[in-house]
This record gives C-alpha cells, sequence and structure tokens, in this order.
C-alpha cells in the first residue's frame, strides 16, 4: 500500500544534510510553510541555500532560520521590505551571500527546473547589472538574457489538504509557489492542514499530482 504520510515533522526533515539546497513556499506569509520550517530550524541542518519569495518577515520562519546563522544563501526576489531587519543586518556583515532574481525569472526558473528545460531566454534583466556575466541576445530587435534553471534537495511546501498518495489541493492565495517548487526538487515535503482518504478530493481540483510529492505530514488547521 502506497503512503507518504509522515507521522512527524521531526521524521519528515530527518534526513536533511548540511549545505542541503531547500526551496520554501509562500509569498510573504501567505502559503508559508512555517511549522515545516520551524522543524527544519531544530532539526540542526546548517549551510543550507535557500530558495524563496523573499528573505524572511519580522523574526520567525526564515527570518528564524537565518537569525540562527544556519542559512549560507537566499536565492530571492524580495530581499528587502520593511519587517526584513534579520536578513539586512546579516547581509549587511557579510554573514550571508545573496543572488537576487526578477519575480518571474524565479517563477519561471523553478517551473523549468522542474519540467526539463536547460535554459531559456527572457528580457527581464537584460541591458541591467542582473544581466551582467550571463549569455545576452538580440531577438527580433529586443534583448534578452540566458536563464538557468533552478532544482533543490528539498521543497517545502503548505497545502490545504491532502491525502497519503500526495495529491494536493491548496487554500486560495497559499497555492503560490507551492506547485512548481514540488516539482523542481529531488524531495518535496508537504504539510497539510488536514489529511483525507483516497477519492475524497476531487480530481478536477488537485493542483500538485502526488507524483511529485513524497512526503505529507499533517499539522492541523492553519492559525
Amino acid at each position: 500500500m502506497i503512503s507518504k504520510i509522515i507521522d512527524s515533522l521531526r521524521e519528515a526533515l530527518s534526513d536533511v544534510p548540511d549545505g542541503a539546497c531547500i526551496m520554501v513556499g509562500g509569498f510573504g506569509l501567505a502559503g508559508q510553510p512555517r511549522e515545516l520550517i520551524d522543524a527544519l530550524l531544530d532539526q540542526g541542518a546548517k549551510d543550507l541555500v535557500i530558495i524563496n519569495n523573499n528573505a524572511g518577515n519580522g523574526d520567525t520562519g526564515l527570518a528564524a532560520l537565518l537569525a540562527a546563522g544556519r542559512v549560507r544563501k537566499v536565492i530571492c526576489s524580495f530581499p528587502r521590505q520593511a519587517d526584513s531587519h534579520v536578513f539586512d543586518a546579516l547581509y549587511r556583515a557579510g554573514k550571508v551571500e545573496l543572488e537576487l532574481v526578477p519575480q518571474g525569472n524565479l517563477a519561471e526558473r523553478i517551473r523549468a527546473g522542474g519540467a526539463g528545460i536547460g535554459a531559456f531566454f527572457t528580457p527581464t534583466g537584460a541591458g541591467t547589472l542582473l544581466a551582467e556575466g550571463k549569455e545576452q541576445r538580440t531577438i527580433n530587435g529586443r534583448d534578452y538574457v540566458l536563464e538557468y534553471p533552478l532544482h533543490a534537495d528539498y521543497a517545502l511546501i503548505k497545502a490545504f489538504r491532502g491525502d497519503r498518495w500526495g495529491n494536493l489541493v491548496y487554500r486560495k492565495t497559499a497555492r503560490n509557489f507551492g506547485p512548481i517548487m514540488a516539482t523542481a526538487s529531488r524531495i518535496a515535503v508537504a504539510q497539510v492542514d488536514e489529511i483525507v482518504e483516497l477519492g475524497a478530493l476531487d480530481p478536477e481540483a488537485v493542483v500538485t499530482p502526488g507524483l511529485f510529492v513524497q512526503r505529507v505530514v499533517a499539522v492541523g488547521a492553519a492559525k
């Protein structure tokens, strides 16, 4: 019997090694797998590369992981905002690396990683500092820059409901990066509010098929 259900957050992340590359879903706090991030903090892995839309909010979640000195590099679109003081301080002190990626490029690089695309040309960033050192090409009179896909060892994502095969549905905007991150990672770990029986999810509503999910852990209703 196939079952991807994991009994605890600790067990779901027990094999994350030092130096792992981890995609973390969420757009700010929307869809952020906070409980999985807390479990990663407790687990102890360090020297991590984090791929996320931003670089943490306040003092919890990703910000707490950064404050603990566990992150070597952040690949994101929005490293600075009103409450990004943890990342700001670390970056200014030279204690964390940053790869800044325009949001559309970030989403497409992750999608490309899951789709098996070797690279793609995009106009976003062409002619700017973000294009320095990258191949550029003029196509039909417009400048483009070559971008490469992103892959990860793990993806930590948050979904609304899941079943034992790993099929997932999301709640509104909490969906954001979760589906593409699941496809671009070697091991996708999904925290869900509820695990339901097989057949309880409308197949037409399943956004992430179980094929792309390796572990599912229930954390109860979202707070």
